[in-house]
């Protein structure tokens, strides 16, 4: 493991319409799921050698005091650059002992992941719940196991995530799925994305924040076509994303419109929350009564 000089971890979040979280953490640079769309491989982020996984050095003290020195109580946001459950962290369990700090000062959590190792905290989830808001953010792009294991090689399948999903649940965690990217040409099908909404509802899940597309900038474009040439050859994939998106950073489905559609009202049907206001208005809501109550 490499490690990273930091200054400081959680930071204040810019823009608090993201599922209501207030400060982000990120303890790991890079990430080795090996997820052939990841924007984080982006030039723009300067992250050299993203597929090494390195630690933020003196992360847990960092932590520690970037949390005693909030004069407000929050949601802290894990997972926008890196995942946070990457396989080192079985054995550095540094998300872990964050998740500790985060409960001791009284803090929420909001974790994005692909990982079944966060079934490993779901002690300190409980805890956590019992005084802040949690939210498990479950990335899933397709139902199909076989394309997941393509387009996402060193990370749990879907099927996996689904029954993380349903466990999460029953431990009464507010758990639901990124739908993020959906892969234009590849997973944006009226069958792959009401899949996703059918099995999320057998598995529990409150809501389903979608994207029908992607994004595509330097360094990143030329990986993502690398490997779309590797794992699907004679498609002409690349060819079919030059010729619709050109050099654009935002590449909508084709067909978005049309799965936006299917996909609200295949929600409505099942009760699963889209829109991320009433997200975040969901699992924050008995917070706030509990919050106000004390002044009454």
């Amino acid at each position: 493991m490499e490690y990273v000089p930091a200054k400081t971890i959680v930071t204040k979040a810019k823009d608090t319409s993201w599922f209501g979280i207030d400060y982000n953490m990120n303890i790991y640079r890079g990430c080795c799921h090996g997820c052939i769309y990841c924007d984080s491989r982006s030039d723009c982020y300067q992250i050299d050698n993203f597929d090494t996984v390195r630690a933020k050095e003196d992360a847990l003290r960092i932590i520690r005091d970037d949390l005693r020195r909030k004069v407000k109580l929050g949601v802290v946001g894990t997972g926008s650059m890196s995942d946070p459950y990457n396989p080192f962290e079985g054995e550095m369990q540094l998300t872990r002992h964050a998740l500790e700090l985060i409960d001791a000062f009284g803090f929420g959590v909001a974790i994005a992941t692909k990982s079944t190792l966060m079934m490993r905290d779901m002690d300190i989830l409980e805890s956590i719940k019992e005084h802040s808001p949690v939210l498990c953010k479950v990335t899933i792009t397709t139902a199909d196991d076989a394309l997941s294991k393509k387009v996402e090689p060193h990370v749990a399948c879907s099927s996996e995530r689904f029954a993380m999903l349903d466990a999460l649940g029953s431990h009464g965690i507010y758990a639901g799925i990124l739908l993020m990217p959906v892969l234009p040409f590849l997973e944006d099908s009226e069958e792959n994305v009401l899949a996703i909404v059918r099995r999320a509802h057998e598995a529990g899940a409150r809501f389903i924040y979608p994207a029908f597309g992607m994004t595509l900038r330097n360094n990143q474009r030329e990986w993502y076509f690398d490997k779309l040439n590797e794992i699907f050859p004679g498609q002409n994939l690349p060819e079919q994303y030059i010729k619709r998106y050109g050099n654009r950073y935002e590449c909508h489905s084709p067909r978005a419109r049309t799965l936006w559609n299917k996909f609200t009202q295949e929600c409505a049907k099942y009760g699963i929350l889209y829109d991320m206001k009433d997200i975040t208005h969901s699992y924050k809501k008995n917070y706030e009564v509990t919050q106000l109550s004390m002044f009454d």
